[in-house]
């Protein structure tokens, strides 16, 4: 988890992602953020995102997005 919130702040650094838990539907992540963020726990963590993952509820929090990453290595 502290690698992925390294990548989060490092992409978004004024944002909360310890408290955000609508960052997807209140539009706090643009779209190019949410394709920065897909690419880069891709390479770091190495796993594949289909379509089907790309979903506002799984880019709403960092632990919606933390539960994605372990979902998709197991």
């Amino acid at each position: 988890m502290d690698e992925l919130m390294e990548i989060l702040e490092e992409i978004c650094p004024d944002v909360d992602f310890g408290e955000e838990t609508s960052l997807a539907d209140d539009k706090i992540l643009s779209s190019f953020d949410i394709l920065s963020i897909i690419s880069e726990i891709s390479d770091a963590f190495d796993i594949t995102l289909t379509p089907a993952e790309i979903i506002p509820e799984n880019f709403n929090s960092a632990d919606a997005i933390w539960d994605m990453i372990c979902r998709l290595r197991n």
